[in-house]
């Protein structure tokens, strides 16, 4: 009798949520994590396989990632083959419930309104082109909505049961996204129509939603190492259109950007691209508000 009545009085010290299993979920990327961390909140648990501060397009599958995936109840990926490297754990993994198809499998770009799509015929000579479209999509926070909208949905549907605490959370989600959008979009009015350089060409939805325009890349194309040739062609277009900011992520060589700054008098700043990329970039809305303030203070001087 006691220990019954022991075990009746520890049950009561286990939270109303934790009578279900606690959802193991794996992105491709710490975006996508921090995102399903805010709609799932206490029902989920949520690992990224890619760090903040990396490439994603050149993560390379180790073991520990295959145990991961293995073990996971849903994966969530970008898509549009910027974490094709994925499928490679997948396979590994021999799980049945992630694979393309499943409940566990979700590709949270189908909703998206796809920029840079190439048309006509594609070859290696264009460099690391992706045929689906430019796949940096996130860096639009209103697209960071469709994105939360699709795992509340898919999260609904395994644990349907939490599907209106799901929704709350995605609801909440939303309208910070409506409130801090005003105030970033407020930051950069003053730089409406600006011309920027970059890296590489993983802005196309931030110029876009903010009202820049990326004038030009250091890469002479996708994912081809900046040239000594191509780099005075920057040069020139830099002082020709009179470019203010060279953006580079965190994972970049500088050396390019450093190069085309002392030529030109432009200022190269280095940003994340990634929740995690820097310190301070510690979830979604607080990347934009870094990558926000530092673009503003570079385009001031």
């Amino acid at each position: 009798m006691k220990r019954i009545l022991g075990l009746l009085f520890l049950l009561t010290l286990i939270p109303a949520w934790a009578s279900a299993a606690t959802l193991d979920v794996v992105t491709t990327t710490t975006d996508l994590a921090s995102i399903t961390e805010i709609i799932g909140g206490e029902v989920v648990r949520v690992t990224s396989l890619a760090r903040g501060n990396q490439d994603h397009h050149y993560v390379e599958p180790r073991p520990s990632m295959v145990v991961t995936v293995r073990d996971a109840d849903l994966l969530i990926m970008i898509g549009m083959d910027h974490d094709i490297w994925v499928q490679a754990l997948i396979n590994s993994a021999r799980n049945r419930n992630i694979r393309f198809g499943q409940s566990g499998y979700l590709d949270v770009s189908q909703n998206i309104r796809k920029l840079e799509v190439p048309s006509g015929q594609i070859d290696g000579s264009m460099g690391h082109l992706h045929v689906y479209g430019n796949p940096h999509y996130w860096l639009d926070p209103l697209n960071g909505k469709i994105i939360a909208s699709d795992i509340a949905s898919r999260l609904s549907q395994l644990r349907p049961d939490k599907s209106q605490y799901f929704q709350s959370n995605l609801d909440n989600f939303k309208q910070e996204i409506d409130q801090k959008i005003g105030e970033w979009q407020e930051k950069l009015k003053p730089f409406k129509n600006e011309k920027i350089a970059v890296h590489h060409g993983s802005w196309p939805y931030f110029a876009q939603r903010f009202n820049l325009e990326v004038a030009v890349e250091l890469e002479p194309k996708p994912g081809l190492a900046p040239t000594p040739s191509h780099l005075r062609q920057v040069v020139d277009t830099v002082k020709q259109k009179e470019i203010k900011v060279i953006i580079s992520e965190v994972f970049h060589d500088r050396r390019p950007a450093n190069f085309v700054a002392d030529e030109t008098g432009a200022r190269a700043v280095v940003v994340p691209s990634s929740v995690g990329g820097v310190e301070g970039a510690d979830d979604y809305f607080k990347l934009f508000d870094l990558l926000i303030d530092k673009l503003v203070v570079a385009l001031k001087k």
